[in-house]
């Protein structure tokens, strides 16, 4: 099974995400609240993807921050990190500071989500009978 690490999410969108990327892919969640609680899990720990929000909850901090931080790590750099955001220019700009295409809320449930995931998780197998 594969580990997820997910970053500043609300209680709402935590739960809807969890609910997605489980029922969807064989994975867990993780949750963390802030950036520095991130990069201490990741380096004490492995993850087969990072999701982060566009604004963290806990302190409205900018999700791009924990991109940037991951990326000037040489070890932490091979995770790949997407955003969480509906917005497709800070798409973009997270992309330009390392992450990986990203999704947004309103997309969880197509297949466009599906297809940037699945590039990094493997999707469940559906039991027949």
């Amino acid at each position: 099974m594969k580990k997820v690490l997910s970053v500043g999410q609300c209680n709402p969108d935590h739960f809807a995400l969890r609910n997605y990327f489980e029922s969807k892919f064989d994975c867990e969640l993780t949750r963390i609240d802030s950036t520095e609680e991130a990069l201490s899990e990741l380096r004490k720990n492995s993850y087969d993807l990072v999701l982060v929000n566009r604004k963290l909850d806990i302190d409205y901090t900018d999700g791009t921050i924990l991109v940037e931080e991951m990326q000037k790590d040489s070890n932490l750099r091979q995770t790949p990190i997407m955003l969480i955001s509906n917005y497709s220019e800070y798409q973009k700009e997270a992309i330009v500071l390392g992450a990986v295409p990203g999704i947004g809320k309103l997309e969880y449930g197509k297949e466009s989500a599906f297809q940037k995931v699945s590039k990094y998780l493997p999707p469940k197998i559906l039991q027949i009978g």
